[in-house]
């Protein structure tokens, strides 16, 4: 039986420098996060042993992985995810029918998170990546483009530039078109309950609010607070308990929303009838009995099947460009944005909910 020498790996490029495998894994994808005699030292062994760092494009070629990389955010103690969970479904449900699927993996969050996707790349695991839970000036969307890694976000990158292609969901127009709704009902002192400046997405939603309330012609109330029940209660406490407390509390999700609907309980307040309340996301106890909240629901399923159609149309190109064969196909969009829909229940109209049974 023939044997032959077996082709050198990752490891024992490691070994051979002295370093572990994500140093290693730094050097080929990342050498400005290694320090130049160390990188040195590795490129030394790379050079010795023949090994062929390129794979990484070889894979992108061939799509041999057919796998598409997903980062699950760092978990939030006390706080759940639906539209995270509900993301995750569409986006390997919608892999799956094109012969893919989805390798989850874990990072933290900032710079230090970048290794990951680095070593997956790097272990040929995923021809790209689907990002999520994008924030202001985040890192990964021009690191994976400086090194041509294939990609779509589901949000915004929230920059000058918004580099890379994104699918998102207009928050703007969504709570625009809350505040019309309790304006229709006959609020004329409509307040919004936000997260604190610098969110991507909670910016995007109060712009949509402030444009209404103008377009409208009715003053405009904000307060800004953390993601939590807790939060939204403390400042719908405040805004009620003001000298000319609002009718309608317009607000950014709903977690915040279910505190807002508490303190209005408290203060006696029937939703609907005297405070309107409307959240976003349409999370599944928004239509539970007691809540019934109105609340603006993100089209997600959508979501997920748009990001994947988009990211195996740029791994097409990114074939056709390096000779393989593809059915011709118009050019992967850049950017989609997706409009929520406006699920009316009795904490806007206590008539909405007899209608619904």
């Amino acid at each position: 039986m023939a044997t032959g020498r077996r082709s050198p790996t990752l490891e024992s490029v490691a070994a051979a420098s002295g370093v572990s495998r994500q140093t290693v894994s730094n050097v080929i994808n990342a050498p400005d996060r290694v320090a130049p005699p160390t990188r040195a030292r590795v490129q030394s062994a790379i050079e010795s042993l023949n090994y062929s760092p390129n794979r990484m494009a070889r894979s992108l070629r061939t799509r041999a992985s057919r796998a598409i990389g997903f980062c699950v955010p760092p978990a939030v103690p006390n706080r759940l995810n639906p539209v995270l969970d509900r993301f995750v479904h569409a986006i390997a449900d919608a892999a799956s029918a094109r012969g893919f699927h989805v390798l989850l993996f874990t990072a933290p969050a900032g710079p230090a998170g970048l290794d990951g996707y680095a070593e997956l790349m790097a272990q040929q695991a995923v021809d790209g990546f689907a990002l999520s839970e994008t924030v202001v000036n985040d890192e990964r969307q021009a690191w994976l483009m400086e090194r041509g890694i294939p990609f779509v976000a589901f949000g915004r990158t929230w920059n000058d530039d918004d580099s890379g292609a994104w699918v998102d969901v207009d928050g703007a127009a969504g709570v625009a078109a809350a505040v019309d709704h309790v304006h229709g009902l006959g609020h004329r002192r409509i307040a919004f309950l936000g997260w604190p400046r610098g969110s991507g997405v909670g910016d995007d939603r109060l712009g949509g609010y402030l444009a209404a309330c103008e377009r409208l012609g009715v003053p405009s109330l904000v307060a800004r607070g953390t993601e939590s029940m807790a939060e939204g209660h403390a400042m719908a406490s405040r805004l009620l308990g003001g000298p000319e407390p609002p009718t309608a509390l317009v607000c950014v999700s709903d977690t915040v929303a279910l505190g807002a609907l508490r303190a209005v309980a408290r203060r006696n307040l029937a939703p609907g009838r005297d405070v309107a309340v409307v959240g976003f996301d349409d999370t599944p106890f928004a239509a539970l009995p007691g809540f019934e909240l109105t609340s603006l629901s993100q089209p997600i399923e959508e979501a997920g099947r748009t990001v994947v159609r988009m990211l195996l149309k740029h791994l097409e190109r990114k074939g056709s460009r390096r000779g393989e064969a593809h059915e011709p196909g118009e050019p992967p969009a850049t950017n989609v944005l997706l409009r929520p829909t406006l699920v009316i229940r009795s904490s806007t109209d206590p008539e909405a909910s007899r209608l619904a049974r």
